[in-house]
């Protein structure tokens, strides 16, 4: 990748931030993250990269589905509905494990759903696993292969 992939994590949780981003540090290649504690700034973050004529978007969207103002499903809604949007992968990375919400973020067109580990070694396995799936083996359509 060109500059290495653009990350939009969306997460309200300064705990789990940090460990997103000590995990990142071990990236075999330099992210861009953009890191959005709240529902309504991801939206409108989106909105204003996608009238970017540089064509700013995340590579990749981690979001949480507990956020502040507006619920990670009306994220996930807003990205996967918006025909701008809805190519980059959003990986819902959650502390809920209620099959209500796993099915609800399905139904809207997650690329997947991860519980949250609550210990440190698991937490990073699944980001290093996010990077090695995500942003190293994934194809991404054209319209995002920018790299």
């Amino acid at each position: 990748m060109k500059d290495g992939p653009s990350i939009l994590i969306i997460e309200d949780n300064a705990g789990d931030v940090r460990l997103i981003k000590e995990a990142i540090k071990e990236f075999s290649f330099k992210a861009t993250l953009h890191v959005l504690r709240d529902g309504d700034a991801a939206t409108q973050f989106l909105d204003d990269a996608k009238r970017e004529i540089s064509g700013n978007l995340p590579d990749l969207i981690l979001l949480d589905l507990n956020l502040p103002k507006k619920s990670g499903i009306e994220v996930l809604r807003h990205v996967k509905f918006d025909n701008s949007l809805k190519s980059i992968p959003v990986i819902v990375l959650s502390s809920s494990k209620n099959p209500a919400d796993i099915s609800q973020a399905y139904e809207l067109h997650a690329n997947c759903y991860l519980t949250k580990p609550v210990d440190f070694e698991p937490f990073v396995n699944i980001v290093h696993a996010i990077e090695y799936f995500w942003l190293q083996s994934v194809k991404l359509p054209p319209t995002l292969a920018k790299h």
